[in-house]
């Protein structure tokens, strides 16, 4: 059976428990349920040599198309200062932990760590993408990092190569307003990396490019917060991921009526170089709940956690509600399918948008063909598993 052209996968991988549990020589393996089913990374023990709890556990930050996804990793407890002494950046301070990053190729079950980690500020401004100029397939990509500060008109694009081995910090022009720039998620998309702000905007830029320039995109008009709303939970009731082959913004939210029904919405970027959202369609959970779809789940009338978009079909939303993650077409307001979720962490209080990636695997490791047909794809969207 052909592995499923997408998973949904758990941002928290597995530690094993000893090197043995793994195939021989592998640092890495994967199990591909397909969706609503939850994808689960198992990693080596060296890579995380300490012990993973609720605070210090590694972390899925990012997944390409390529099969490469970043992982952050830390060492173990710090035994010293940090000192950086590079042209560009002097710092000496005390971190906790080792920093640890890792490039895991899902082809090869290998991990590369990267150089220098102590390079990096944030691993929520991490970004992966792989070369947009054919030489994907030899696996060369870029690791990127936007460290901005606050008020500055530059910020420093943190780029490591795979091509050069080495990071290398690019100058660019920064025209953000006075207010941080929160790590909510970073997408690859275009050729781009588009970092995420779930209060206000997204930022866009080609860190293959000698001369990066940052772009700009704010949310739709209305959408704006303020620096420090909604801190903490957005991430449970908004999303922006790629579907359909463009940029989708999904966010929940209660209707500014008497009724205050809670609502969904999902917004689209018409395309790389728009700066302009359309609204693609909205819907009550009430009016989800009504359905007979809906209530064959069993579920209860709860205004559930948002999960993530479909990769492919923008109508389809996921969420999580006791337990469960369902899938829902929004736009004709039913249910599709329905399962228990296995995630290694969070807890079911805590899961989020952020808990999860909508990965899109290399097409020749899912199908002979590793092409998806319009009847592939209608027969997947009729597979109602209640």
């Amino acid at each position: 059976m052909a592995s499923p052209s997408w998973v949904i996968l758990g941002s928290v991988p597995r530690v094993a428990a000893a090197d043995a549990d793994l195939p021989a020589g592998a640092d890495l393996s994967l199990t591909l349920p397909a969706p609503p089913r939850v994808a689960l990374l198992t990693i080596a023990p060296r890579i995380f040599p300490g012990r993973a709890t609720s605070r210090n556990h590694p972390s899925i930050v990012a997944v390409d198309a390529s099969g490469l996804l970043l992982l952050h990793a830390d060492q173990g407890p710090a035994t010293g200062p940090t000192i950086i002494d590079t042209p560009n950046r002097q710092e000496f301070c005390w971190r906790p932990t080792v920093a640890g990053y890792f490039v895991l190729d899902t082809n090869s079950a290998s991990a590369l760590p990267l150089p220098n980690p102590e390079y990096i500020m944030n691993p929520g401004h991490l970004g992966l993408i792989a070369s947009p100029d054919g030489a994907a397939k030899n696996n060369n990509y870029m690791v990127a990092e936007l460290q901005t500060i606050m008020g500055g008109d530059t910020a420093d694009l943190l780029c490591f190569s795979s091509q050069s081995g080495e990071w290398v910090s690019k100058d660019v022009p920064c025209t953000l307003p006075s207010r941080p720039l929160s790590p909510d998620s970073v997408v690859s998309h275009a050729g781009r990396l588009w970092w995420v702000d779930l209060s206000w905007c997204l930022v866009a830029c080609d860190p293959f490019a000698d001369a990066p320039a940052l772009t700009v995109v704010k949310l739709p008009r209305g959408k704006a917060l303020e620096y420090g709303e909604g801190g903490g939970v957005l991430d449970k009731y908004r999303c922006v991921g790629v579907s359909g082959g463009k940029l989708r913004f999904v966010d929940m939210y209660r209707n500014c009526n008497a009724s205050g029904a809670a609502q969904i919405s999902v917004w689209t970027l018409a395309g790389p170089d728009s700066t302009e959202w359309t609204l693609e369609y909205e819907a009550t959970f009430g009016e989800i709940c009504d359905d007979d779809s809906y209530k064959a789940t069993g579920l209860p009338r709860k205004v559930p956690v948002l999960a993530l978009i479909h990769p492919t079909y923008p109508d389809v939303v996921y969420f999580f509600l006791e337990k469960r993650m369902f899938g829902v077409d929004v736009r004709a307001r039913k249910v599709l399918e329905c399962e228990l979720y296995d995630l290694v962490a969070p807890s079911s209080a805590d899961v989020s948008s952020s808990s999860l990636h909508a990965w899109q695997r290399p097409r020749a490791l899912c199908s002979g063909s590793g092409k998806e047909t319009h009847n592939d794809a209608s027969e997947e969207l009729q597979q109602v598993h209640l």
